[in-house]
């Protein structure tokens, strides 16, 4: 198996995942690029395009299934999208951003092992003063680092006992659309580099998320992907934390 065929492949796997419980997927994106030693220059604005085609699929997929609720999404995206623009428009230098980069992805690490199935039982009503604090610094990370913020939000909300699995993954998917495409706004501002194989890597994780998203919405069961996904994520946290190179 040659370069490219090694990393599309990880890409659609991504895609088809994330999709699947209502991500974007740019943590993914963002892992799989370190670990092919893309620069952090061209990073980000990979990750945050491919989210925007990627999380709106699947927002519609689960919209289409009634699960979203504006009332809770609302005051997220308020706060989170300025931010986003804000953070959007900081460059980081390389070797500080691959360890921020390293950090946070552990936090889709321990959530595809170890928390796969957060229960919630009963509903609680959402505290709007809470919603903006959190959308706020969510959506400054996302612009920051190149994700849409929708992995850092979703066990927050299930946590809180906003919203059940379903909701969780339409207001995720929504709430990443809107942080990618102001974090993408904020970095065009200073000018943003793209792939040459932009096309196949849009092409690739669109499908792979077309295809998630269906299979989400329904009962599918991910785990073996999942663990399959954490492997990726801990070899790219190792190579971005510990590499000297």
């Amino acid at each position: 198996m040659d370069y490219f065929t090694l990393f599309y492949g990880l890409l659609f796997l991504v895609a088809f995942l994330y999709a699947s419980v209502g991500h974007g997927g740019a943590s993914g994106y963002l892992a799989l690029m370190a670990l092919f030693s893309f620069t952090p220059d061209v990073m980000k604005p990979t990750a945050l395009l491919l989210n925007l085609f990627v999380s709106l699929t699947s927002f519609i997929q689960f919209y289409r299934g009634g699960h979203f609720k504006w009332k809770i999404f609302l005051p997220l995206a308020i706060a989170s999208v300025p931010f986003a623009f804000i953070g959007g428009l900081i460059t980081v230098e390389s070797s500080i951003y691959k360890k921020m980069l390293g950090i946070l992805l552990l936090i889709p690490i321990i959530r595809f092992l170890f928390f796969k199935n957060i229960p919630v039982d009963k509903l609680k009503k959402p505290d709007t003063l809470l919603s903006l604090i959190i959308g706020g610094a969510i959506g400054f990370l996302s612009g920051l680092i190149g994700i849409g913020g929708g992995i850092i939000l979703s066990p927050i909300l299930l946590l809180l006992k906003w919203t059940d699995q379903k909701q969780t993954a339409a207001i995720s998917a929504l709430f990443i659309f809107v942080n990618s495409l102001s974090g993408l706004a904020g970095q065009l501002t200073k000018g943003i580099q793209f792939s040459t194989d932009m096309y196949a890597y849009v092409a690739i994780a669109f499908t792979g998320g077309l295809c998630g998203a269906y299979f989400g919405s329904l009962k599918f069961n991910q785990n073996i992907l999942k663990y399959v996904l954490a492997i990726v994520l801990m070899l790219a946290a190792y190579k971005l934390l510990f590499a000297t190179a």
